[in-house]
């Protein structure tokens, strides 16, 4: 139905890979959200000067980086002096830097993947970057009704396989609608109440430190990489997805 797509509004908001292909079919652009921690992870790479290839989880990526002459990162706790790439930014902000790299996750980045197939610039935004993200799709002339943004909460998954919706990600998104407000297609519904969550949210870092997969985080002994997701609007830069690969637009 044509309602699930939140016509006639600038900036819209959804959840998960059938949100992502929902708002891929009507918008412009669409921003995925993925705080921990693939796309804080992207930002941190591209920031340093990599190509970021999204890739969905499994054991597929390794033989995806070997044909397109990249470096597959691996589980946190896979990682080795050796090959100290992951889907940590903590881990990231220390590893060498390589051209290409493979990242893959169960979440951003396989909704990443598959909204490449859609043509569309695909960027991608996490608490570090939000506002910078915002700045660039306006001036870009996203934010209309005739060409809408599309901003995706990750979330992450229950054992099901279904989307369990995660408080980062809603403040993540969140602080990119925040950006985007004010834009002439004005917010959906959806995305207003998602922007709402974050205007009652005093002290994000906090929250994110407290939340379910923040504690997930730091009981199994990654603090850091929240202490890196936490930073607030640190970056400028905006890693877009063109051509299979994130680079800074």
């Amino acid at each position: 139905m044509a309602v699930f797509a939140q016509p006639g509004s600038g900036a819209r908001f959804d959840w998960g890979l059938s949100g992502a292909a929902e708002l891929g079919r009507v918008c412009a652009a669409l921003v995925v959200v993925d705080v921990l921690s693939f796309t804080t992870a992207v930002e941190v790479a591209v920031s340093r000067g990599m190509r970021v290839h999204p890739f969905p989880w499994g054991e597929q990526a390794a033989d995806y980086a070997r044909r397109v002459g990249a470096v597959a990162a691996v589980g946190r706790r896979r990682t080795t002096p050796e090959h100290p790439w992951s889907l940590s930014p903590a881990a990231l902000r220390a590893a060498p830097v390589v051209a290409d790299l493979v990242l893959p996750s169960p979440n951003g980045s396989a909704i990443s993947a598959a909204a490449s197939a859609t043509g569309l610039p695909v960027v991608a935004a996490c608490l570090r970057n939000a506002p910078a993200v915002g700045r660039w799709l306006r001036a870009q002339g996203y934010g209309s009704a005739d060409a809408p943004v599309g901003v995706v909460a990750a979330g992450e998954r229950w054992p099901d396989g279904s989307v369990r919706p995660g408080v980062e990600d809603l403040l993540g998104a969140a602080s990119v609608l925040d950006a985007l407000s004010g834009v002439p297609g004005g917010l959906s519904v959806e995305a207003a109440v998602a922007l709402a969550a974050l205007a009652s949210t005093p002290d994000v870092p906090a929250a994110v430190r407290g939340c379910v997969s923040g504690r997930e985080l730091v009981e199994g002994g990654f603090a850091e990489d929240v202490a890196v997701a936490v930073e607030l609007g640190v970056s400028d830069v905006v890693p877009v997805l063109r051509q299979g690969y994130f680079a800074a637009a």
